[in-house]
């Protein structure tokens, strides 16, 4: 629900105020704040004024990235260090943040934990604590800034179930994501998800009502985003843990290293992206034999769309690819089981090689899936989407491309760069091309680029089929 306030001018209301943060972050140090506070290139007040707007918008069910500040142009916040600590001073900001001139607590707790992730990861960066060259000083990045977060946990059974899917889905589908949450939520699973609205928010509201019923406390509702994504997707009402990774391959590989299973719900590009990142680590030579259950599922009216995933997938990388995941159409009964039942594995196989439950250390992801890519016009045409190459070097690429037409849907600079140079172009074996644009041509017939409401969708990409 979209509760936001309007005032007698018809634009949206906004208040000023001084808010003391909840939990989880007590002090900075002066150099922090100076940098939080600098509006230079190099400072970070324009990631934070960003990230924080996102958090005080949660709820919003948008994909413009540059929305957000067309209806709050004025917004501004400040972090101000005091002898008792700090204060976070807030201009201009939506009304809709506060009740009663109080802010909600968990807006309060999710702003915290964007001033703590900004800071932390510009700090490490800025003292060279992070070796991003280097496959395994990327994983400690990963690790380091999800312990800082105080996203693991230690001694705890593998309970976690990712799930993905799209931010633009159907009534019937957001509805089944619930039925799926609250199914895995009465079996005692914590759900983590993209933080997002649609199929991210839906799992979490199903496990929260069958967290209730169970009685269970401690629930986790874990939101991981990034800096590029959150202020197109701001975080759902009911995460109460949030990390924002430095950019979409942390993000990714959070999921992977923190989760002990991943269910696929309907979704567009980014879950496309998502889906290909996955299978790309699950079918490299060094990961066989380690279980990780992937379960794709839909309503009735969504079984299509698993088809042409499933023929994408095999036709670029091979039927057995079809050996990683399991389709299980509308049914959440038999959606839990098969999570249940993949988890256990994971958990004997965690206690067999002394892995921990917390964090997937034996799963080997190539640097390939770790480097950052930056979706220039350039970078796409460059992409070598080539049957003749190792299957998990095929899919890291064919990751990117969805990875750039996510940019240049719904990133502020992939749109840029849309509306100066023009779509993006993307080459490659024939057949993989056709069978490309097919797939993103039945995306874009079921409205599941962008959300509807808006203005038709126009590709930001051009598949060269010819």
């Amino acid at each position: 629900m979209n509760d936001t306030q309007i005032d007698k001018s018809g634009k949206p209301a906004t208040v000023n105020a001084r808010i003391s943060p909840a939990g989880g972050l007590d002090i900075l140090s002066r150099n922090e704040v100076a940098r939080l506070r600098d509006v230079s290139g190099s400072g970070l007040h324009g990631l934070l004024r960003r990230c924080a707007l996102a958090v005080l918008t949660s709820g919003d069910i948008s994909d413009d990235p540059r929305g957000m500040f067309e209806q709050y142009p004025n917004f501004d916040i400040q972090v101000l260090q005091q002898d008792r600590g700090i204060k976070i001073e807030l201009q201009h900001a939506p009304a809709r943040a506060f009740v009663d001139g109080q802010i909600i607590r968990g807006i309060n707790e999710l702003l915290v934990a964007v001033v703590r992730d900004i800071v932390y990861v510009s700090t490490q960066l800025e003292q060279g604590n992070f070796d991003l060259d280097d496959s395994v000083g990327l994983t400690h990045a990963v690790f380091e800034i999800l312990r800082n977060a105080r996203i693991l946990k230690p001694q705890i059974d593998p309970n976690l179930a990712v799930c993905w899917g799209g931010h633009s889905i159907s009534r019937d589908e957001y509805e089944y994501t619930k039925s799926v949450g609250y199914q895995l939520g009465l079996r005692s699973l914590d759900i983590c998800t993209g933080c997002g609205p649609g199929a991210m928010k839906g799992p979490m509201k199903g496990a929260t009502i069958a967290h209730a019923k169970q009685r269970r406390r401690n629930n986790r509702y874990i939101g991981i985003t990034e800096p590029g994504i959150i202020a197109a997707e701001s975080p759902n009402p009911i995460v109460n843990q949030l990390v924002i990774m430095p950019d979409i391959e942390k993000r990714l590989e959070a999921f992977v290293r923190m989760g002990h299973g991943i269910i696929v719900f309907p979704g567009g590009v980014g879950t496309a992206e998502e889906i290909l990142y996955l299978l790309g680590i699950l079918l490299h030579p060094d990961n066989a034999g380690i279980p990780f259950p992937l379960i794709f599922t839909g309503p009735k009216n969504s079984a299509s769309y698993f088809e042409q995933i499933d023929k994408f997938l095999k036709l670029s990388l091979g039927d057995e690819v079809s050996q990683h995941y399991k389709i299980i159409i509308d049914d959440p009964i038999a959606v839990a089981h098969a999570m249940v039942r993949g988890i256990d594995k994971v958990r004997n196989h965690r206690l067999d090689n002394k892995d921990a439950f917390f964090f997937n250390w034996s799963l080997n992801i190539p640097l390939a899936f770790q480097q950052p890519f930056a979706p220039t016009h350039e970078a796409m045409r460059s992409l070598a989407i080539r049957r003749d190459r190792p299957r998990h070097e095929l899919a890291a690429d064919l990751r990117r491309a969805f990875s750039g037409i996510v940019a240049g849907n719904v990133k502020e600079e992939g749109v840029r760069a849309i509306e100066k140079e023009g779509p993006f172009e993307i080459d490659g074996d024939p057949e993989i091309m056709k069978a490309l644009d097919h797939l993103l041509q039945a995306f874009v017939h079921q409205h599941r680029m962008k959300l509807p409401g808006g203005s038709a969708y126009v590709p930001c990409y051009r598949v060269l089929t010819a």
